[in-house]
This record gives C-alpha cells, structure tokens and sequence, in this order.
C-alpha cells in the first residue's frame, strides 16, 4: 500500500501492493517502518529524506517479512511530495500512470497461452496521508482522491495524529468524512458481514475512520514495559495503544483481517473496470479507437 502493495508467499496469494501518498514531511517511512515492527529501509536502501530532498518520482521496493509464521512480500511504491510544488497540476498523474501500468502488465500476463506464473504486482490499497491541520481537507486531497478512487482502495489516515488532542482529532475526523460524502470521494467500502463479531471489527473500524496514526522507531520505557513511542514533555505518545492513536486497528486491517478483500476487490471491481475499458477500445481488428476520438467523445 503509499500504502504498496502486499503479496502472500508461502500458500498465500500472489503479491499485493498498499501505496502511500501525500506530501513530504508527513512521516511515510517512519509508518512503513513501525507498521512491520521493522527498519524496511536499511542503510543500503534509506528512506526517501536521507535520499534526496525531496520524493520526486514514483519509487518501488519489495522486503519479505514474516507476520505470524507466514512470510509476506511487501512491495511499497513511494510517491511524489504531492503539495510541494508551487504548481500542483496534474501532480497525480504520475500516480495514476503507475497503478494503470500494473494493470497493463496483468492484462498482458493474461493474455499469454502459458498463464501458470502471473505475477501480480498491482496496488492494492493506497493509504493517502492528510494533515493533522485540523481545517479539514485541502482542494488538493479531494482532487487526488477523486483522480484515485476508480482505480484502487483509499484509506484516508490523519498523519502525525499526536499533534492534536483527542477532542481535536475527533472533530477532524468528522469534518473529513462529512467533506468526503460531500464531494463523492468513494473509500475503501468494508465488507458486509453475517458474523456478529466480524460486524462489530467492521463497525469499530467504520467509526474510527479516517484512521489517525503515530509513527515510531523509537523503543521507550513506560510503566517498566518497553513500547514503540515519541516522548513528550507531556508523556509518551505510545504507537500501539488503541487509546492514543489508531495505528493497531490499520496494521491489523492491513496484514490480518482485510487483505484478502483488499485484494478481491482490486481484481474484481478497479481491475475489471480497467480491462474492460483497455478492451472496449480495442476494435476487432486491433485498432485503439481512443486515438481517433476528440477529446470530448473519450
């Protein structure tokens, strides 16, 4: 998912992606890192900040991870500091030309007579970063997302949510989702479920939303048991503690209980939506009718 995507090794299904997005300085790769309890990025391969100034291209990268005995392939997509520029046309297409590209290359994988390796290294989910402003969504998020949710899962997260208090942050997260109904955006839709305790996880994650997360590296001691946090002049901002932040509710929904729908919705919704444009457009003899189309007829 940047979220990215995941991909289950080991009897699990093919590889899928999270992709995360929003602009620099919002603690992408320090979330990366506290979500699989590990430093993804290693001195050899350093989080986009020690790289360059600034996220200026779509970048890939895969690590295996092991999540209760099974091994996971994570393939993270890294993307541009959206925001940062002082002209922000267009700043999601490079996005949208990578999700489109991933589904081009499983089109193409299916159309092959051998179709027993199919690779599948589409997005799965895109974990789109807000920030913790407290004004409610920039004309820049609703676009974007708008520009997005045909084409893969969006989980809106409040960045950085330790620099707001609770009452803060509950006031946020109900102008937000008020802000996404009015304009349309359409969000990763949770499953319904017949199974009581199944709905009550889909409700308690519904009415959490959008997730506000703390991203950490840092082990501290609290209370004599040692946590992932940040240390404030106030107390200690804990990572994993469903009263401070909802970063436990976000792994779990990502690695445990919603993956596989993530990735069922993918193929059989954003996919197929894709394929049959790519194909409709394609006339009997091969001949793209897109390219014969003015721009109001596409």
């Amino acid at each position: 998912f940047g979220l990215s995507c995941f991909s289950g090794l080991s009897g699990l299904s093919p590889p899928s992606a999270p992709a995360f997005h929003r602009e620099s300085g919002l603690g992408k790769s320090t979330l990366i890192n506290s979500l699989f309890l590990t430093d993804l990025y290693s001195p050899e391969y350093p989080g986009p900040s020690h790289r360059i100034k600034k996220t200026v291209q779509v970048e890939q990268s895969k690590v295996l991870i092991k999540e209760g005995g099974v091994q996971l392939l994570l393939t993270i997509v890294d993307t541009p500091g959206f925001g940062d520029a002082v002209d922000n046309s267009n700043c999601w297409q490079p996005v949208i030309d990578h999700i489109d590209s991933k589904f081009e290359d499983y089109l193409n994988a299916e159309s092959r007579v051998n179709r027993r390796q199919m690779p599948d290294s589409r997005v799965h989910c895109c974990l789109y970063f807000i920030a913790p402003s407290g004004h409610g969504l920039k004309p820049l998020d609703i676009e974007f997302m708008k520009r997005l949710h045909e084409k893969v899962n969006i989980i809106p997260l409040i960045a950085k949510a330790d620099t707001l208090t609770p009452e803060e942050c509950q006031q946020f997260k109900k102008q937000i989702m008020r802000e996404i109904q009015e304009h349309k955006i359409k969000i990763y839709e949770f499953p319904e479920t017949d199974d009581e305790e199944e709905s009550k996880l889909v409700k308690k994650i519904k009415d959490r939303l959008p997730l506000a997360v703390v991203g950490s590296n840092t082990i501290i001691e609290v209370n004599g048991k040692r946590v992932r946090g940040r240390q404030y002049p106030w107390g200690v901002a804990e990572v994993e503690n469903g009263e401070h932040c909802d970063f436990t509710i976000l792994r779990n929904m990502l690695i445990r209980t919603h993956m596989q729908d993530l990735k069922d919705v993918t193929n059989n919704v954003h996919y197929e939506n894709y394929r049959s444009r790519k194909l409709a457009a394609v006339t009997y003899n091969g001949v793209d009718n897109n390219k014969n189309k003015g721009q109001l007829t596409k």
